[in-house]
């Protein structure tokens, strides 16, 4: 479960009074060398806020034995459309807490969905298809935001206060920094993770069982 804090923002005569929180995050592997799915972080506020808006006909879609995009950040309530592009079967599931799910054997052409209530991580898998991973963070407010290609982000409409700042990333630990929002908003924020010690482990599938035999070979 990912962790959030307490905001603290205040109200002037014309309403809210809000800002905006900017910077860059930058994910180093291993020698130093930064990450090229820098585009893949998430950054989020932690604390009590507004809902934010779902996007338009948000989706993972199964394409070529990937989901696509690998990473979504959405809004808690938001339903996300799983359309299977390949000419084969795929069997989406997630064991993650809070958001479990299994959306069974389906074929090309068709697609299921999957409403997403609770605050956190999720984690999805194939159970046909071992490597395919994807994740979506599910915030319960508006104050979140994935990088661009650069690791450029910024979180718009955020009131001033103090707040706990959090950057994910699949291959890193999670960072946390306390961040103090001025009226005028805060920008500059340089932000790193260390994915220099990730090494990728197989998943079980849905019945918690080791995939078959040919899964460590199994290549995309």
């Amino acid at each position: 479960m990912l962790a959030g804090s307490v905001l603290a923002g205040w109200v002037g005569a014309a309403g809210p009074v809000v800002a905006q929180v900017s910077g860059r995050v930058v994910v180093t592997d291993v020698g130093g060398r930064v990450a090229p799915d820098l585009g893949d972080a998430v950054i989020f506020l932690g604390g009590r806020g507004p809902r934010g808006a779902a996007p338009a006909r948000p989706e993972l879609a199964l394409d070529g034995r990937q989901f696509r995009p690998r990473v979504l950040a959405i809004p808690a309530g938001t339903t996300i459309n799983f359309p299977n592009l390949d000419p084969f079967n795929h069997n989406v599931f997630s064991l993650s807490e809070g958001n479990t799910f299994d959306l069974g054997l389906y074929g090309r052409g068709e697609s299921r969905n999957r409403r997403f209530t609770r605050a956190g991580l999720v984690r999805i898998f194939c159970n046909i298809h071992p490597r395919m991973s994807a994740f979506i963070v599910v915030r319960d407010n508006a104050y979140y935001t994935q990088p661009g290609a650069d690791g450029s982000f910024t979180i718009p409409a955020v009131p001033p206060g103090t707040y706990t700042l959090h950057v994910w990333h699949e291959r890193a630990p999670e960072v946390n920094q306390e961040i103090t929002v001025p009226v005028g908003g805060l920008s500059g924020l340089a932000l790193s993770m260390d994915a220099s010690g990730y090494r990728w482990a197989q998943h079980r599938n849905k019945y918690g069982q080791e995939y078959g035999s040919g899964a460590a070979r199994e290549r995309y």
